[in-house]
C-alpha cells in the first residue's frame, strides 16, 4: 500500500490531504477563504495568493501529525501545477518541491482537472475506465470520454462561460453574495422555474458546446426589468442551465464511443437539481450514473492525492513549471467563437 501526500491551491480553497493507494483519506485539512473574497463579489487572485502562503505549512504539518507520519514514510508527493490562478498555483508547487527535496520524495505535478476528473474513483472502487464525464465548476465546462489515467478525449467546451461562473455572476445579479452556485440553488428551491423567460443558448444545435454568457445577461435584463421575484429568477436561470446542460449531453453521446457509466465532476456537481438531472439522463440511457461524495466536488486535496496515487511510480523535475491554462486533451480542436476557453 503506498500513501501521497496531495496539495492544492488553484483558486481559493488552500487544502493538504494524505490518501492511500487503496482509497482511504488518512487526513486532510481545507480552509476557504470565502470571507476574505466575499467583499469584492468574486475570487482577488492576489489575496488568494497571499491566503495560500499563510495557510499552507500549518496545513501540512497538522496533517501530517494526525497520521502520525513523516516526509519519509511518503511514496511521493502530488501538488495542482495548473490550471488555475497562476500565484496560488506557485505556492502550492513550490512548498511540494520543497518538501520532496528535503525528503528524497518523487514529486507528481496533478493537472487540477485530472484531479476533478479522477476522483469520482476515489470514492467508488468499481468505476472503471472508460467512462463519460462532465466536468462543471466555476472555470471550466467540457464533456470528455475517459480512457485512462492520462488519456481524455474532449467531446465539448464552452465557448464563453463557464457554468460555475454564470452561477456566482447570477448570485451576483441577485445580490446573494459569494460564493453563488449554493445561493442561487437554495433561493430556486422558493422560486418558480417557468415564470421567467430566459434563453437556452447552442440548444438544439448540432455541435455539442456549452454557451452561457447569453443566459447570464438575460437574468441581468430579468432582474432590472423589475417584474420578477428574485426566487423565480433563480429557479428560472437554473432551470434554463438544466436544459442546456441535458440537452449538450444528448449531442455529444450520439458521437462518442460506448461508455457504461455517465461521472459527474467539479464544483458544479454539487448542485442537487443537476445531479437529479443528470441522473435521469443517465437512467434513460441504461447507464450507470456516478458523482463523488460532496466533499469530493469542490476543490479539495484528497482528489489531488488520489491522481498521485493513480500515478504512483512516475515523477516529475523539480524544475517543472506552474501553468495557467492546462488542458486535459492537447489535441482537441479549438472551438469556433472569440471566448474560446482551453
Amino acid at each position: 500500500m503506498g500513501i501521497v501526500l496531495g496539495i492544492e491551491s488553484s483558486c481559493d480553497e488552500t487544502a493538504a490531504a494524505l490518501v492511500t493507494t487503496d482509497r482511504r483519506i488518512v487526513a486532510q485539512r481545507i480552509a476557504s477563504q470565502d470571507a476574505e473574497h466575499a467583499p469584492y463579489g468574486g475570487v482577488v487572485p492576489e489575496i488568494a495568493a497571499r491566503a495560500h502562503a499563510e495557510r499552507l505549512a500549518p496545513m501540512i504539518a497538522a496533517v501530517m501529525e494526525e497520521a502520525g507520519q513523516d516526509l519519509s514514510d511518503l511514496d511521493a508527493i502530488a501538488a495542482t501545477a495548473g490550471p488555475g490562478l497562476i500565484g496560488g498555483v506557485m505556492v502550492g508547487l513550490v512548498s511540494a518541491k520543497a518538501l520532496a527535496m528535503a525528503g528524497d520524495v518523487p514529486l507528481i505535478a496533478v493537472n487540477h482537472l485530472e484531479g476533478h476528473a479522477l476522483s469520482p474513483r476515489l470514492a467508488d472502487a468499481d468505476l472503471a475506465f472508460p467512462y463519460a464525464l462532465l466536468l462543471v465548476s466555476g472555470g471550466h465546462c467540457q464533456i470528455l470520454r475517459v480512457e485512462g489515467v492520462g488519456q481524455y478525449r474532449r467531446l465539448a467546451t464552452t465557448i464563453d462561460d463557464a457554468l460555475g461562473e454564470a452561477f456566482d455572476k447570477t448570485a451576483k445579479i441577485l445580490g446573494l453574495g459569494f460564493p453563488g452556485g449554493p445561493a442561487v440553488e437554495r433561493l430556486a428551491r422558493e422560486g418558480d422555474p417557468g415564470a421567467v423567460p430566459l434563453p437556452r443558448p447552442l440548444v438544439g444545435s448540432g455541435e455539442p458546446h456549452f454557451s452561457f454568457a447569453g443566459l447570464k445577461s438575460a437574468v441581468l435584463r430579468a432582474k432590472e426589468s423589475g417584474r420578477h421575484r428574485d426566487a423565480d429568477i433563480a429557479a428560472s436561470f437554473q432551470q434554463a442551465a438544466l436544459d442546456c446542460v441535458v440537452d449538450r449531453l444528448a449531442v455529444a453521446f450520439e458521437g462518442i464511443a460506448p461508455v457504461p457509466a455517465l461521472v459527474v465532476a467539479g464544483g458544479v456537481a454539487a448542485n442537487q437539481a443537476i445531479r437529479g438531472a443528470l441522473e435521469s439522463f443517465a437512467a434513460e440511457r441504461g447507464l450507470r450514473f456516478v458523482a463523488p461524495p460532496l466533499p469530493l466536488c469542490t476543490d479539495n486535496a484528497a482528489m489531488i492525492a488520489w491522481a498521485g496515487c493513480e500515478r504512483l511510480g512516475q515523477s516529475d523535475p523539480l524544475d517543472i513549471a506552474a501553468r495557467p491554462r492546462w488542458p486535459l486533451d492537447p489535441d482537441a480542436e479549438p472551438v469556433r467563437g472569440a471566448g474560446y476557453k482551453a
